[in-house]
């Protein structure tokens, strides 16, 4: 199994953002992971449409916009013209995921849907098709920094809804190299880690391909126990 790192920037440098990005990305990130919060659905302000197209010409991988903000659909157009290769909603977001999930698709862009830990897998079950990223939190959103939240069998649960499908399966919240392996061997490919990945910048950036390496090591050895 492919796994994949997607650096959160919520944790990096918010003064010299170009050159983190940058920087990961020559790490070895294969992600570069948005995470937009409205003050109302999550406890805490983050990015808008402006500030994505502002970074949009650094990211050379893919953006990865995590929309943590209620009404979700008003604002869809506005994050897909500003360069978000995938938009992933929640599921506990409104009322029509189904609805948010076509207008994410008919914008242009890729089509994810995130569940919170309180939040059973079986809510997503009427969508599967429409999407290209389930987003599993292992922490409630609203702030980094968070403790993990184990979510194993739902991790497990969701992957063999996804099947032959070709849905990458995206874990979010406190994912480090100690955490990771749970998750891969769960079933999750992609990792987002923030001060993770971002820890240890000050001294140069080949601190972040150690620290991505790290964790991307870790999930692969613990997906490979698991798959025997």
């Amino acid at each position: 199994m492919t796994i994949r790192v997607a650096p959160s920037i919520l944790a990096a440098d918010f003064a010299d953002l170009g050159k983190e990005i940058q920087a990961v990305e020559a790490q070895g990130a294969d992600m570069i992971h948005v995470d937009v919060m409205d003050g109302h659905f999550v406890p805490n302000l983050t990015f808008g449409p402006a500030f994505c197209s502002a970074i949009r010409p650094h990211i050379k991988t893919v953006m990865d916009v995590h929309l943590m903000i209620s009404p979700v659909d008003p604002m869809i157009e506005a994050f897909a013209g500003a360069g978000a290769n995938i938009l992933t909603a929640h599921v506990e977001a409104g009322p029509h995921i189904h609805r948010t999930l076509q207008a994410i698709r008919a914008a242009g862009t890729k089509a994810g849907v995130a569940l919170n830990p309180g939040t059973p897998a079986a809510a997503i079950a009427p969508v599967m098709d429409l999407v290209d990223l389930v987003c599993v939190m292992t922490v409630n959103p609203g702030f980094g920094g968070q403790k993990f939240i184990s979510q194993s069998r739902k991790i497990s649960e969701i992957r063999r809804m996804i099947g032959d499908r070709p849905i990458l399966l995206e874990v979010d919240g406190g994912v480090d190299q100690s955490t990771a392996g749970e998750v891969a061997a769960a079933g999750a490919d992609t990792l987002v880690a923030g001060s993770a990945v971002f820890r240890g910048g000050a001294s140069g950036p080949a601190d972040y391909g150690d620290n991505i390496r790290g964790i991307r090591e870790a999930a692969r050895s613990a997906a490979t126990v698991a798959g025997g």
